[in-house]
């Protein structure tokens, strides 16, 4: 019997039908950023052991849209665009382990299942959702440009039900796109057991980073945002005490793998014997 090929599901002889190929992976895009501040302990309860709030400005969130094109190495995709292009929204927070800062995406919504199926390699909560944000362009009147008085909208809506919206009005040039994003990722992975009631089957903390970065003139400005309540979504709990500002950067990056912080981060809190039918649990554990 042949072995199967494929780097994710489905695997099969060929491969051919894999969702994704392997690594590395190279995104290309704008990137609408909103920062500000909410309660600290919103932000702490999104923190699973063994990491920790951050020391500084613990309650910093960064609503981040972005329009990619990606591609993996022979670069297919791109004559194939729909395999190429998607829009996403996440929300980034910062967090310390062993000493050291990090970022971490607590909540993310992509519109393609390519996307979907990468960041869940890479430990990001990819949903899926509608995601839209104002494109840039240097002509005509359809379009604001990436300068003083640009005026760019995103919002965001998952399940039917609308998540997000922001406004960035750019006034100046800036050093960066913002400070809360601006560290490697802090991430799990988890796979929960086939068996009901037990702890997860798998689970790590890992770290993650570009393998490559190059970017534009970031612009900064003033920004407005709300966020809206939906009965299968949190994002609310984050609620906006103070907007930091808003930001536009064009950038282009590249993501080829990360390193184990710690190989066994086993999640012992969401399923336990009090959330399990005991008969289910009876007949698995018989099985």
């Amino acid at each position: 019997m042949p072995a199967v090929r494929g780097f994710f599901y489905p695997r099969t002889a060929t491969g051919r039908s894999s969702l994704i190929p392997p690594p590395p992976w190279f995104y290309s895009g704008d990137l609408l950023t909103v920062e500000y501040r909410t309660e600290p302990g919103r932000v702490a309860e999104l923190l699973p052991p063994p990491l920790g709030p951050a020391p500084e400005d613990p309650g910093a969130v960064a609503v981040i849209w972005a329009d990619w094109q990606s591609c993996s190495t022979d670069a297919a995709e791109l004559l194939d665009p729909v395999r190429a292009q998607y829009k996403e929204c996440f929300v980034v927070v910062r967090c310390s382990y062993a000493g050291r800062m990090y970022s971490r995406c607590v909540y993310i919504w992509v519109d393609k299942d390519f996307a979907l199926a990468r960041g869940l390699h890479q430990g990001y909560p990819k949903k899926l959702g509608s995601i839209h944000l104002t494109r840039a362009h240097p002509y005509g009147q359809a379009a604001p440009r990436i300068a003083a008085g640009g005026r760019f909208g995103a919002t965001l809506a998952a399940a039917d039900r609308r998540l997000a919206q922001a406004v960035v009005t750019l006034r100046e040039p800036a050093e960066s796109n913002g400070f809360v994003n601006g560290h490697p990722m802090a991430h799990h992975r988890w796979l929960p057991s086939v068996v009901p009631g037990q702890d997860d089957a798998f689970g790590e903390l890992i770290e993650s980073g570009v393998a490559s970065f190059e970017g534009g003139q970031p612009w900064r400005g003033e920004a407005e945002l709300e966020l809206f309540e939906a009965p299968t979504e949190e994002l609310a709990r984050l609620e906006v005490r103070e907007v930091i500002g808003g930001y536009h950067r064009q950038v282009g990056v590249s993501w080829n793998g990360g390193r184990v912080l710690d190989p066994a981060v086993v999640d012992r809190a969401v399923v336990g014997p009090a959330d399990v039918d005991p008969a289910v649990a009876d007949r698995a554990e018989r099985t």
